[in-house]
């Protein structure tokens, strides 16, 4: 009984503390009043968080506000200069790192190819590469508060647990507790394209909406779902799986064992590959003069004209559009956001996906539905900030910060 009411305890602390925060981090410059009015906490508990956060470093005192008759307040906004994040995007074949300051600002990024085709493999490929960041960039980093990873597959966000990555075999990676054993900081694990979504939400296109949906095409097709401003999760902490969605029972066999998925057609593999076949088969293409196709090449040559290219992505467009209208009409989002190399082609590829979406969806939820491209494409490693920035904005990694 005692051990209950001691981690409540815990628990009401990290959740003013991070009430406070998060409240000073979105809206600051702010006087303590208007935080205990907004966060209807007795001004009394403000002052005490306060003090605390300014003691460790994470907010400061600014410029006093306007008087309103009585004594003027200060005001107080997040300190972000000095907390640095090691994000890390890990692909099927490439590792890709950015080291952010708590405003989301990249201090640095390296992209280094990585192939790894075991579960060891993987997990001290991942350490040595960290290693080998953190040695090299040694003299930017200031205080280092944790790491966050991203990767494709099925990842238990809150314990930080590797269920699943495609092409390799792996039984219960428990990531999140390697790398905090190794590299002695809070380290948040996740699923590439979940963490994405929850960067539009924060950092990008999303920013401006409590539920949207982000579907990302590239070497598999996923999705990501807010939900009231959080990442959705389902029972084993994985939703979105919107690239295996059977489009077509006689297509071709997915990597996940069932027939005619989403991703068997609109994953940038899937579509080059098509391309190439029609090339070979003799179709009329500007692609043909080129030795080896890319998604990039499709998308190019698209814009430039190319009937080919063109209709190739109407194709996608069209499938995409099917499954995104089937996400619409369980979620009614506010906005929908398109990642990935073949937004090049948005004029091209984004009409075909609204008019699947409004002729197979409910009318009051695609009347008005944006469907926009990601403002992070540039930015693979966002994802993995974006967890770090959760864990601060709801007190997990603050709480931890200011028992330092």
């Amino acid at each position: 009984m005692n051990g209950g009411q001691i981690g409540n305890v815990d628990l009401v602390k990290q959740l003013n503390s991070a009430a406070v925060y998060r409240l000073i981090d979105q809206h600051g410059p702010i006087s303590r009043i208007q935080v205990a009015d907004v966060s209807q906490l007795a001004p009394a508990s403000v002052t005490k968080i306060t003090r605390q956060l300014l003691e460790r470093g994470l907010i400061k005192e600014v410029a006093q506000q306007a008087s309103t008759g009585g004594r003027r307040a200060i005001s107080l906004q997040t300190e972000v200069e000095p907390f640095h994040s090691l994000a890390v995007r890990l692909g099927r074949d490439y590792i890709h790192f950015s080291l952010y300051d708590l405003a989301g600002n990249e201090l640095a990024s390296t992209n280094n190819e990585f192939f790894y085709t075991t579960q060891e493999e993987l997990t001290e490929g991942v350490v040595h590469q960290i290693s080998y960041f953190l040695k090299n960039h040694q003299y930017t980093i200031k205080q280092l508060i944790a790491i966050g990873i991203v990767l494709p597959g099925l990842v238990n966000p809150e314990t930080g647990s590797v269920e699943y990555v495609p092409g390799i075999k792996v039984e219960r990676l428990e990531l999140g507790k390697i790398l905090k054993s190794q590299f002695n900081v809070q380290c948040f694990v996740g699923n590439d394209v979940r963490g994405m979504a929850l960067a539009e939400h924060y950092f990008g296109a999303s920013q401006d909406c409590q539920d949207s949906i982000l579907v990302s095409v590239h070497r598999g097709t996923g999705s990501g779902i807010i939900v009231n401003g959080q990442v959705f999760l389902g029972f084993n902490r994985n939703v979105g799986e919107i690239g295996h969605i059977q489009i077509d029972p006689l297509g071709e066999q997915c990597q996940c064992g069932n027939f005619g998925c989403l991703e068997t057609i609109a994953a940038n593999p899937a579509i080059v590959k098509r391309v190439r076949q029609l090339v070979a088969q003799g179709y009329e293409s500007s692609l043909s003069d080129l030795p080896q196709i890319t998604i990039r090449d499709v998308c190019i040559h698209a814009n430039n004209g190319d009937e080919l290219a063109q209709q190739s992505l109407i194709r996608v467009g069209n499938q995409l559009g099917k499954a995104i209208a089937i996400t619409v009409n369980l979620f009614n989002p506010q906005k929908i956001i398109i990642a990935g190399d073949i937004t090049q082609s948005k004029d091209i590829l984004f009409p075909a996906i609204r008019r699947n979406v409004e002729n197979q969806s409910l009318k009051t939820f695609h009347s008005d539905l944006p469907i926009v491209e990601s403002q992070l494409n540039d930015q693979p490693s966002m994802g993995a900030f974006a967890m770090v920035k959760r864990a601060m904005l709801n007190g997990v990694l603050l709480q931890k910060l200011l028992e330092e």
